[in-house]
C-alpha cells in the first residue's frame, strides 16, 4: 500500500462512518437531560463516555507529541469526576474532543512524518500504532454511547 493510501485510510478509520458511528452522529442530537443517564445496567453514562474519550485522545495525542508529556493516573485519571456536567461543559469537552481529533488527522496527513518511525521517546510505539488505537477506542466507547442512547429511547433523533 503507498503511503497516500495509508493515510486515506487512517483518516477514515478516526472520522468513523464506515463499519462503526462517527463521534458527532453518536453525540448529535443527545436530549441534555440524557447526559447523565444510565441504561438501567448500571453502565457509564454519555457524559462519562465523552469525558472518558476526550481524556484518553488527549493523552494519546500528547504522548505522541510531546516527550515529557505524563499520563494521567489509571483508572481514575481517565473518568470524569462525580457530578453533572453544565451546558459549557457539555461544549467544551465536545469542542476539545474534536479540536484533538483534528490534530491526530493533521498528523497523519504530515507527509514529512513517518508513520512507522519508532517514536524518539517510547522507540517500542509508532504514530501508526498510536493513531490505530485512538480510532479502536473511540469506536468501542462510542458504540457504547450508540446503545445507551439506544435503550433510553434517544438514538433515532441523533
Amino acid at each position: 500500500m503507498d503511503d497516500n493510501r495509508l493515510r486515506d485510510e487512517l483518516i477514515g478509520l478516526l472520522e468513523g462512518g464506515h463499519a462503526h458511528v462517527s463521534a458527532q452522529r453518536a453525540f448529535s442530537g443527545l436530549l441534555p437531560e440524557h447526559r447523565m443517564a444510565r441504561a438501567g445496567d448500571g453502565g457509564h453514562t454519555p457524559w462519562e463516555l465523552l469525558e472518558h474519550l476526550r481524556i484518553a485522545q488527549e493523552d494519546i495525542l500528547r504522548y505522541v507529541l510531546e516527550p515529557s508529556w505524563r499520563s494521567p493516573e489509571w483508572p481514575e485519571g481517565y473518568w470524569p469526576g462525580p457530578g453533572a456536567p453544565s451546558d459549557e461543559d457539555w461544549r467544551g469537552s465536545l469542542l476539545a474532543f474534536e479540536r484533538d481529533l483534528e490534530s491526530l488527522r493533521d498528523l497523519v496527513r504530515d507527509p514529512g512524518r513517518d508513520l512507522t518511525a519508532p517514536l524518539p521517546h517510547s522507540p517500542k510505539h509508532t504514530v501508526l500504532r498510536e493513531v490505530l488505537l485512538v480510532a479502536d477506542h473511540n469506536a468501542y466507547h462510542l458504540g457504547q454511547v450508540v446503545e445507551v442512547r439506544r435503550r433510553l429511547g434517544d438514538w433515532e433523533r441523533g
